[in-house]
């Protein structure tokens, strides 16, 4: 991946200036929406490298909530973009969290509350198992967001409970909050509470969508990024947004603007 195109995707998020001592996404809540035809997964493995290997002897950690893929396929996507996960597991940056099988208690007492609080309680203890220093170099990435909602039985107020003490974690603790949504699943019923709730805490907000225009051989989507911190900076809410497209490749990916790629 070339530095320029890789740029528009790092200063849409705000990674361009990256430190040592904190989350490169600095303390940020970002949400990833995708959809049916175009897949926003890249994304979140883009990030995952990002944080990771960016940033020589940094010290941050990523704390993946996988309830969408076993650690085996992510495992295999990031080793072909370069980063080992086994290995940043095995030396404590990476801490995976398998909820592929696991489905939160039922009961009248609080239905799956009591295993969402649980996941909660397992990522406080995470968090409070670094040094001070280090907590705003913890990102939490859930994948995917959708997938909550069925391991707390469709109870969306549970899950709502629960992305709201992860997020209030990014300001009491300065750590990252990363979400992948899709979308479209909900394009026949109403939108649940929590993702409209969600979509109004993100600071950076990601929509991965086909191109308006169709398929083409070059341009696999677009992607408008809204960052909430980028307008409130400069003053105006057309300065926070960005939009380009992107085309996916066997080990990396390419951002372009509109018109660069017929």
């Amino acid at each position: 991946m070339d530095s320029r195109a890789r740029n528009l995707l790092d200063e849409a998020l705000g990674l361009d200036q990256l430190t040592q001592s904190k989350s490169p996404l600095g303390g940020k809540a970002v949400l990833i929406e995708d959809c049916v035809e175009t897949s926003g997964s890249f994304v979140l493995h883009q990030l995952i490298k990002r944080l990771l290997t960016a940033t020589p002897n940094s010290s941050n950690v990523v704390l993946f909530l996988a309830f969408a893929n076993p650690f085996s396929h992510y495992d295999r996507i990031l080793r072909k973009l370069g980063c080992n996960l086994a290995a940043q597991r095995e030396n404590g940056r990476f801490i995976f969290v398998d909820m592929l099988n696991v489905q939160c208690p039922e009961g009248k007492a609080g239905g799956g509350r009591s295993g969402l609080f649980a996941l909660f309680a397992n990522i406080t203890k995470v968090l409070n198992s670094l040094p001070e220093g280090n907590r705003k170099c913890l990102t939490i990435v859930i994948d995917d967001v959708s997938l909550i909602e069925v391991a707390a039985h469709g109870s969306s107020d549970h899950v709502l409970d629960f992305l709201h003490y992860c997020h209030a974690l990014t300001s009491n603790h300065g750590c990252s909050l990363v979400m992948l949504n899709h979308d479209d699943i909900y394009s026949s019923m109403d939108r649940p509470v929590f993702l409209k709730q969600m979509e109004y805490a993100a600071d950076v907000l990601v929509k991965v969508k086909p191109l308006a225009t169709g398929l083409a051989a070059d341009v696999h989507g677009q992607m408008p990024v809204l960052n909430r911190d980028q307008c409130n900076r400069r003053g105006s809410l057309n300065n926070g947004m960005n939009n380009f497209q992107f085309r996916i490749k066997e080990n990396s990916v390419e951002y372009f603007y509109p018109g660069a790629r017929t």
